[in-house]
């Protein structure tokens, strides 16, 4: 800190705080909830009306000593955050450790005119471990500071002619609303469309919501046209009519999904990174640090593939809103589009002659061993329902030919510096990843891949979501190590 300058004076979040803090707290307590409702099921229910108000009350008073006990102090090179009501905890960040300021608001701050802030930097204990955040403060005082600390990195890392000439930059990439209504069309889920079928199956006759019967259909359209209730009148059609409408509902909630999260999508370049910022109601503002990406990782479908789509992801350590390090910096992007984004990091695009290197069939024999208790059991209920038994075989013998399908595309090639990764047939993934940036290697094996001589190279990365590990399965066991030698050299 610079001494001359002291520490600054003593700053506190915004009063408002209580009121955005009190909704984040409601939605904690999900046990106290069932309490509640046990206790007025039971019929206790001024028992369960008194604990619920003292249950805010408590809640209220939490917010308001934690407001209290909370500070932050701005200095000329760091920032220092005071915080804790019993157990006090006093951190100080650095200017030069920060990566950048993140800014977040979601529908309440955005009325009340707040923001969160988060100091983006290298040193979290742990990945699990928040760095800096200011919960609430006014919109106004969250862009100042993030001017503040880039003003201080931009001077000690670029020439101030390179920092006008970022700021002067079009946007790397941005996406129109004919291009966010594709991207919601390509995020139907399949996962959305088998809960809505388990939904009509299950309970569709209490909510009165089945449209695979023929009864759904009699009753919505008894006052339709003679031609409508002919169709709704056979049971094949109705059926038919019942999957057309749970696609659609499917294509909807995509389409809504992705408007709510990407509305106004734009990554910009600035001195120190990538700017991101996105979001309709909550709405979203976060610099990704270059020299932090770990690995990039392309994604598609058949028929995006097809049609020349692709989605873009930085894996970082910096973590994305949602907690991981995964961030999407182009959700619907061309080959062109994807190709300046990395030429933005430094990196090379792709290149047309590539020397892929398959893997081993064991890949799809394994799964086949691993699924074939399902063989067993389309085997027996043959005997006993037919149809059911029949039903089960197809189910296998489609997951059989994912599989291939998905070995016919999974692959790898050292390209000089770097590893390409290529996986998937229905969620398509190609993972640039820096030889650099390998921090672990790892060869696993089980007792039947042994069987076939073949082992899993895993390659840990730092930073990303879940493992934080890509994979190349099925690899001769002679071919995996020494790949593993080559890539940890």
């Amino acid at each position: 800190m610079d001494e001359a300058a002291g520490p600054g004076p003593a700053e506190r979040l915004h009063p408002f705080f209580l009121l955005s803090g009190l909704g984040g707290s409601l939605r904690g307590m999900a046990g106290g909830y069932a309490a509640l409702a046990y206790l007025a099921a039971t019929g206790r229910l001024g028992t369960a009306l008194i604990g619920a108000a003292l249950l805010l009350v408590l809640i209220v008073i939490g917010l308001l000593l934690y407001w209290q006990r909370f500070e932050y102090r701005v200095g000329a090179r760091e920032i220092r955050i005071d915080s804790g009501i019993l157990s006090r905890t006093h951190r100080s960040i650095p200017f030069d450790r920060v990566q950048d300021v993140d800014i977040r608001q979601g529908p309440v701050a955005r009325l009340l005119g707040i923001a969160s802030v988060k100091f983006e930097t290298g040193g979290s204990a742990g990945a699990g471990a928040e760095d800096g955040v200011l919960q609430a403060i006014s919109l106004d005082r969250a862009e100042a500071l993030r001017q503040l600390v880039r003003a201080h990195r931009s001077a000690a890392e670029l020439p101030a002619e390179e920092q006008e000439a970022a700021a002067e930059r079009p946007p790397v990439f941005a996406m129109d609303g004919r291009r966010l209504l594709l991207a919601g069309l390509f995020n139907f889920s399949l996962a959305v469309f088998g809960a809505l079928a388990g939904l009509s199956q299950t309970v569709g006759d209490v909510i009165g919501f089945d449209p695979l019967s023929r009864q759904f259909w009699l009753t919505t359209l008894h006052r339709a046209d003679p031609i409508a209730q002919l169709v709704a009148a056979n049971a094949a059609a109705a059926a038919f009519a019942g999957l057309v409408l749970l696609v659609l509902i499917g294509l909807g909630t995509g389409i809504v999904r992705t408007v709510l999260r990407d509305y106004g999508f734009r990554v910009e370049r600035t001195a120190t990174g990538l700017r991101r910022r996105r979001g309709l109601i909550t709405r979203t503002d976060v610099t990704l640090g270059v020299k932090r990406v770990q690995a990039a990782i392309i994604g598609s479908g058949p028929l995006r593939d097809r049609l020349g789509w692709r989605e873009l992801k930085l894996q970082s350590l910096a973590r994305d809103e949602g907690g991981g390090g995964d961030h999407v910096v182009a959700p619907l992007a061309t080959d062109a589009e994807v190709a300046a984004i990395l030429a933005e990091l430094g990196w090379r695009p792709l290149g047309d002659r590539v020397a892929w290197h398959g893997v081993s069939r064991a890949y799809v024999l394994l799964f086949a061993i691993a699924w074939s208790p399902l063989l067993l059991a389309a085997a027996v209920q043959m005997l006993v329902e037919p149809w059911v038994g029949l039903a089960l075989a197809l189910a296998l013998a489609l997951l059989v030919a994912g599989r291939w399908l998905a070995w016919r595309r999974t692959r790898y090639a050292l390209d000089g510096d770097r590893l390409l990764i290529s996986s998937g047939w229905w969620r398509r993934r190609l993972v640039i990843l820096p030889l650099a940036r390998i921090q672990s290697s790892d060869i696993s094996e089980s007792f039947v891949s042994r069987r076939f001589g073949t082992a899993s190279l895993y390659l840990g990365v730092a930073g990303g979501s879940g493992f934080s590990a890509h994979m190349i399965p099925a690899l001769p066991r002679e071919t995996a190590r020494a790949l593993r030698r080559e890539l940890l050299v």
